[in-house]
């Protein structure tokens, strides 16, 4: 409305020096000078349109690992943006390579025997806040992929739940350009349409000290000697421990506190912690500090229960767990860490809730909160990392 007021008021004016012979500059470069100098407007419908060019940016992503006609669509929907909102040059370059990456992402996801039928991404517009010629926008990404049936025994769906912020900045029209966008979980986060983070990125600040108690790392390759699992004698309800993260990947239980957005580890060891104590690990009362206890409530934590590096300690001290040599032994129940960086530091933690008869463990996990993804899912989108697989 104020670019309108002022164009009016321009009209006016020169129609006035008209009659009485007065010099203006030309139109256009007044009503240029006048749109630079008004501050930039939110207002519902640019909010609508925020919303709109998130989802498709993202939508975008999701659909390069799509197989068939949804995946091969000839040009991404962000190209239906321009006017009042679009893309900038520059994360435009920075989009298009982003969906070379996630194609190249499908391709070995298809080597490891798994491909998706379809794809939905939804986005939800959280907040605007206006600062000068600029707005941040934050938002809640929602997306499922159903299975295709390469084996025929692939779970139903996965899904994850992710949150961004996204930065629209002003040009001299009054036009809003995407400038950037980032994922705002934890650092470790590692969505299946999550574009590889750039090399030497920091994912977490703490290094496992020589003293503690180091894990073996596990191998990612398929073919896995049988490392059968009984699941339904023991100690433990392996089946328990997936109900309760199946339960709760997408929300958070109020018994615990929510990590997740709180520093580079997240909620993810927290959540992990919550369900192997829903299939019965007991506490181990003692200082929050000390790495040889673990124990979680609403009201405290111990380091191990919220930490990845220290959860590993603990649970190879107190010998909960033992080390599988391959990722694909994993079954119901089981855990796996992965170290981003190689440098000695575990950043992420998951735990299995589904495992096909075909061999494929499917993790559910927090932090980028995610439903049944396929270790094969994960190698693809992280082929340098270093994994770490126990057995609960």
């Amino acid at each position: 409305m104020g670019r309108t007021r002022s164009r009016a008021a321009i009209a006016v004016a020169a129609t006035a020096s008209v009659a009485t012979g007065a010099a203006l500059l030309p139109v256009t470069s007044a009503s240029a000078a006048t749109a630079r100098s008004a501050a930039p407007i939110v207002d519902q419908q640019t909010r609508a349109s925020f919303q709109r060019l998130a989802d498709a940016v993202l939508t975008d992503r999701t659909d390069a690992l799509v197989d068939g006609a949804q995946g091969d669509r000839k040009k991404p929907l962000t190209n239906g943006f321009s006017g009042d909102v679009g893309l900038s040059a520059a994360l435009a370059r920075s989009e298009q390579a982003a969906l070379s990456s996630l194609d190249r992402r499908k391709a070995r996801l298809a080597a490891l025997g798994e491909k998706y039928g379809k794809a939905d991404t939804v986005v939800t517009l959280n907040s605007t806040r206006l600062r000068g010629a600029k707005a941040e926008v934050e938002v809640t990404e929602t997306t499922t992929l159903t299975y295709r049936k390469v084996h025929g025994d692939e779970p139903g769906t996965t899904g994850f739940q992710a949150h961004h912020a996204l930065t629209f900045t002003a040009d001299a029209r009054g036009h809003w350009q995407l400038t950037g966008i980032r994922n705002t979980d934890s650092a470790a986060d590692i969505a299946v349409n999550q574009p590889a983070m750039p090399s030497g990125t920091a994912r977490a600040a703490a290094v496992a000290a020589d003293t503690m108690p180091n894990a073996l790392r596990a191998a990612t390759t398929r073919t896995a000697p049988a490392k059968a699992k009984n699941l339904t004698t023991g100690a433990f309800d392996y089946k328990a421990m997936a109900t309760y993260a199946e339960k709760y990947w997408s929300t958070y239980n109020p018994a615990y506190p929510n990590f997740n957005g709180q520093g580079a580890g997240g909620d993810c060891t927290n959540f992990v912690s919550q369900s192997l104590k829903a299939g019965g690990w007991k506490h181990a009362p003692g200082y929050v500090y000390d790495y040889t206890k673990w124990f979680g409530n609403a009201e405290i934590q111990s380091h191990s229960f919220v930490g990845v590096n220290e959860w590993s300690w603990f649970t190879q001290n107190s010998k909960r767990s033992t080390s599988l040599a391959y990722v694909y032994q994993m079954d119901v129940g089981d855990v796996l860490q992965l170290d981003f960086e190689r440098d000695g530091s575990k950043d992420h933690t998951m735990i299995v809730t589904y495992r096909s008869a075909q061999g494929v463990p499917y993790l559910t996990y927090h932090s980028a909160n995610t439903y049944r993804r396929s270790v094969a899912s994960i190698i693809a989108s992280e082929p340098n990392a270093y994994y770490y697989a126990y057995r609960t």
